[in-house]
């Protein structure tokens, strides 16, 4: 009876045996599928690289995007307007910052999350620009940001402060419209905005403003963007406003602590 039990016992398998025979499986299997599929996407991403979206591809884009607002042939809507002379550049500069699509019609279309692709959005600027064209992209040089840093910032004070502030900041506006601050635009962007004139922003012509103009300013503003604060608050660099409102309740207000203070002590 005992050696009949004992060799039932010797026959069983242990159930850790069964976990680990499972588990090995899972492994393999799992590290096969990774394998592969590592292999599937190094083959397909110089196909993905090498794909250039054309004009055609943009017309598609824009008319499924954009032309319910603007037409089908750019003339535009009730709801929107004629594209005729924006150009690619206004394009580019609406559609990156994602003012355009517009969610709903108010006083100014804000910034919010990029709905398309960089390459879709200069595939929907070159069929504008082929269809009804205007403002490009500027030379490189434009944008380098090494221009006069010292005449960039005195053209800005003198062209644009009264709107986005002095540092840059943005500021409000009449009728729920207001100027958007610059403090982390890019330099293409910078220039779109002085040629096209977007929201309630004048157009910057050359005889305005030179391309050497627009290099001077696009370079300080880039500076004031990577300028390091030396030290102190800033508070929000809004000029006195900012200024007499923190003097008004810290200073005042300890003033009048310590006057309680000194009362309450000689009572």
């Amino acid at each position: 009876m005992a050696r009949e039990k004992k060799r039932r016992s010797n026959g069983r398998r242990s159930p850790l045996a069964a976990a680990a025979l499972i588990g090995a499986g899972l492994l393999i299997t799992g590290g096969i599928y990774a394998g592969a599929s590592a292999a599937i996407a190094a083959t397909e991403t110089p196909t993905a690289a090498s794909t250039q979206l054309t004009v055609d591809d943009g017309e598609k884009l824009f008319q499924a995007n954009c032309a319910t607002c603007h037409g089908l042939d750019l003339q535009g809507t009730d709801n929107g307007p004629s594209l005729y002379g924006v150009g690619e550049l206004s394009v580019e500069f609406q559609v990156a910052t994602g003012r355009m699509p517009l969610q709903m019609q108010g006083p100014q279309a804000p910034q919010k999350p990029v709905q398309f692709t960089q390459d879709q959005i200069e595939a929907m600027a070159s069929y504008v620009q082929s269809v009804a064209p205007g403002p490009t992209y500027p030379a490189d040089e434009i944008l380098d940001g090494e221009g006069d840093v010292a005449h960039g910032a005195e053209l800005f004070r003198i062209n644009c402060a009264m709107c986005h502030n002095v540092a840059a900041a943005g500021g409000a506006l009449t009728e729920g419209k207001y100027a958007p601050p610059l403090t982390s635009t890019s330099a293409l962007h910078i220039y779109a905005a002085m040629v096209t004139g977007p929201q309630n922003m004048p157009v910057f012509g050359d005889m305005n403003l030179s391309d050497e103009d627009k290099r001077d300013i696009i370079s300080a503003l880039l500076f004031q963007q990577q300028e390091v604060q030396v030290g102190g608050f800033t508070l929000g660099s809004l000029g006195p406003v900012s200024e007499g409102l923190f003097i008004w309740i810290f200073g005042i207000g300890a003033l009048v602590g310590a006057t309680v203070w000194i009362t309450a002590k000689s009572n």
